[in-house]
């Protein structure tokens, strides 16, 4: 199937429509085939007095698009021999040893088996997340700031996590969580340095992601993209009305506090990144490829393929964040897998994967067709599905 480039301009209208009527502020987006650009394009603005247009060098928060990042440092650990699937979670950090699951009528139960770096890897750790409605533990970490602080330290809220009892016995259910952020406290422990020196060294050096990091340099910081939304991170979704047209309403935030530009020492595992179109384009070669543009490899090819295999049981399928389904999407090593098309309600192709961020940041590498693309906005917890509508349309004009 190629790329139908007479076709692409359907993608400029939806996003145009979009901005028109005030749901975004702005967005960005690029699609490749076969490591060529065959549609990219920026529509509306990435301040809110519209003074400044969105542009392909604009940088974005990347909330949960960071998840993949973490997850793909973490599989080159394993490829060195410094770290294993299997390997019990409370080895690198010992407070996990002791962890207990919250029960539905309320009492502490021992855990049935360790938690690996699997688990956490797959999110069926059994951690929780403070937006989870109708989760007990849920309503524990809001109570203890997690979402909300970001002056925590990446170990700190590992060790409070801990400290509080898991949602679900490890391996049972998936279960949208702070897994990537406690497999980001594994992986400080074992390089044995700051996380986001692990991933300059790892990945953003030799991908050349040279604006990609955990801070905007005050140089560049005009270049951010401010950010609207319905609620802040931690927050549980108000219920929605039953058959109303979902709508965003273009709310300025300052996400500052849970997610600040400016600090040396904020690192999450989960969130935290920030990233330009243009440069997160060099990790999804990655995904693709295993290889850096330049040919270095990064990932060995039985790994690609062991990542990109769906690890969920039938009964954990489809993935579920709160009330919110995926059809035929299972879970792999590094992000949602298209396992089921029979169920999906977007169009895909079997193997197609990837993640998207709580600001409505969205990507997906489909390796069959060598077929890709990334799109970036700044609203949290939108209610019009921007990235998935916009792979939908740019698999249409596949002939």
């Amino acid at each position: 199937m190629e790329f139908q480039s007479e076709r692409s301009t359907v993608l400029d209208t939806h996003a145009r429509r979009l901005i028109d009527a005030q749901q975004f502020g702005g967005v960005s987006w690029c699609i490749e085939q076969h490591g060529r650009v065959v549609a990219e394009g920026s529509v509306g603005h990435r301040d809110r007095q519209g003074l400044q247009a969105m542009t392909a060098d604009t940088l974005f928060r990347l909330y949960s698009m960071t998840k993949p990042v973490v997850s793909v440092y973490c599989l080159q650990l394993i490829e060195a021999g410094l770290l294993q699937l299997d390997d019990p979670v409370s080895r690198f950090i010992p407070e996990f040893a002791d962890q207990l699951v919250l029960g539905g009528d309320g009492s502490l139960q021992p855990l049935q088996r360790a938690l690996t770096i699997e688990d956490l890897l797959t999110h069926r750790s059994g951690l929780s997340y403070d937006f989870l409605p109708g989760c007990k533990v849920a309503e524990r970490y809001r109570e203890a700031g997690f979402a909300a602080d970001g002056s925590r330290s990446l170990q700190d809220l590992c060790v409070a996590l801990a400290g509080l009892p898991l949602a679900h016995q490890p391996g049972t259910h998936w279960y949208y969580s702070y897994s990537t952020d406690v497999l980001a406290g594994v992986l400080e422990r074992v390089a044995n340095k700051p996380l986001g020196a692990c991933l300059q060294e790892a990945l953003f050096e030799p991908l050349e992601m040279q604006e990609t990091g955990f801070r905007v340099s005050e140089e560049n910081r005009s270049r951010l993209a401010q950010m609207f939304g319905q609620r802040e991170l931690g927050e549980p979704p108000s219920p929605g009305a039953s058959g109303t047209l979902p709508s965003n309403t273009l709310r300025p935030m300052d996400v500052e506090r849970s997610y600040p530009s400016d600090s040396d020492e904020f690192a999450r595992g989960g969130i935290g990144l920030y990233s330009s179109v243009q440069d997160y384009r060099r990790f999804m070669g990655l995904l693709m490829h295993g290889k850096a543009a330049s040919g270095r490899t990064m990932l060995s090819r039985p790994m690609l393929e062991l990542a990109r295999q769906n690890r969920l049981r039938d009964t954990q399928m489809p993935i579920t964040i709160g009330d919110k389904a995926y059809p035929g999407y299972g879970w792999g090593l590094t992000g949602r897998v298209m396992a089921d098309t029979s169920a999906a309600l977007r169009l895909s192709c079997r193997g197609e994967g990837g993640w998207a961020g709580a600001a409505s940041t969205y990507f997906w590498v489909d390796p069959a067709n060598r077929f890709s693309g990334i799109v970036m906005a700044q609203y949290l917890g939108s209610e019009v599905s921007l990235g998935p509508d916009m792979q939908a349309l740019a698999y249409a004009a596949l002939g």
